[in-house]
């Protein structure tokens, strides 16, 4: 809202009122992104009004905050976020922290208000820990996008989901119940504790594991390798040795199932031990080819960020307000249509094995 005649305050008095009523999903806390208020709480604002018609607007700033700078398959989505942003006109950039502590992002946050992006796309170390910051970007009609890993929902206006959080979880245990014929101990190794979407997906699976035809299957442990090679690779070996009847591990990060893959291609456990989870075809192709591992699964990272960039877009450009039901169009992957809570879910996840691991190149 920029009001620039005599009747600004009657208008601003409108504003004000409409703000009070706010529980929706476009910031009403001032004019400009220059407005300094920091009264917390909830900034999205139910009569928002989306403009389907409305053209993408040139020259939007989009920055890409991922759960650590350093994270290969993170790198891949927020490069093709980049990329898709040059299609409409924008700039999208890529900043973040070295390791994925829970409030490692905040002072990230806090530089990106102060440069006035027009949309700061996270996946999130912790939930809550980013919201304090997101709450005043918003404010300050900031956009915000959580992809990959949500943030809590009165957070940002969109959540970019790779897949169903349900359909990751529970298929990852029927993924590798298969492989054992439903009986053995199995562990988790998981990214960070405070991660969202791992968190989800091991709720799904332990859900899962409740049916009757796993009756013969038991989860032993989740371990934590917070998204680190080395401290993944250490986990693994961990695992093996405190549970010397274990017969497979679900490693839902591309970091972990890696580095658990590695572990075991050069040991003894090799062909006795499955590992199954989420990885990226190049990562995960020497395992696969040596015999290590079977399969794993894992959704198209680069349609994820180009996904993410045009969401972004339609935000900022006034097409979208997060509203349930509203559609927009991502460039060359269509429409898609905004669910519950603001999410966004790109599609089914793709099982890649020895067959068709070839055909794919991320």
């Amino acid at each position: 809202m920029f009001l620039r005649t005599s009747s600004r305050r009657r208008a601003a008095a409108s504003v004000a009122a409409a703000c009070a009523l706010a529980v929706t999903l476009a910031g009403c806390g001032g004019t400009t992104k220059k407005d300094s208020s920091d009264n917390g709480g909830d900034v999205k604002a139910t009569d928002a009004k989306a403009n389907p018609d409305a053209p993408l607007k040139k020259g939007l700033k989009l920055a890409f905050l991922p759960k650590q700078i350093n994270n290969p398959y993170e790198k891949i989505v927020d490069d093709a976020g980049i990329e898709a942003a040059g299609e409409f006109g924008g700039k999208g950039k890529e900043v973040g922290p070295s390791d994925a502590s829970a409030s490692s992002q905040v002072s990230y946050i806090n530089t990106l208000i102060q440069q006035r992006q027009d949309a700061i796309l996270i996946a999130a170390n912790d939930p809550n820990a980013v919201c304090g910051p997101l709450k005043q970007a918003m404010k300050k009609d900031i956009k915000v996008v959580a992809y990959d890993s949500d943030t809590a929902k009165e957070c940002r206006q969109l959540f970019i989901n790779q897949a169903s959080s349900e359909e990751i979880g529970r298929s990852q245990v029927q993924h590798i119940a298969e492989q054992l014929d439903y009986k053995g101990e199995i562990a988790i190794l998981s990214a960070t504790q405070n991660a969202t979407n791992q968190n989800t997906w091991i709720e799904f699976m332990k859900d899962e594991l409740k049916k009757p035809k796993y009756k013969n299957m038991k989860l032993v442990k989740t371990a934590y390798g917070d998204d680190d090679d080395q401290k993944s690779f250490q986990e693994t070996q961990g695992l093996l040795k405190a549970y010397p009847n274990l017969k497979g591990i679900i490693s839902p990060t591309t970091v972990g199932i890696a580095a658990a893959a590695r572990y075991i291609s050069a040991s003894s456990y090799k062909g006795k031990v499955v590992i199954n989870g989420l990885g990226t075809p190049n990562q995960m192709r020497k395992y696969v080819k040596d015999g290590t591992v079977e399969q794993f699964s894992l959704w198209d990272p680069k349609k994820l960020g180009y996904l993410g960039s045009y969401a972004a877009a339609a935000l900022a450009s006034g097409q979208i307000t997060g509203a349930e039901g509203e559609k927009f169009k991502a460039g060359k992957l269509g429409e898609y249509t905004i669910g519950k809570d603001g999410e966004v879910i790109l599609g089914p996840p793709t099982v890649f094995n020895k067959d068709n691991i070839d055909d794919f190149d991320f």
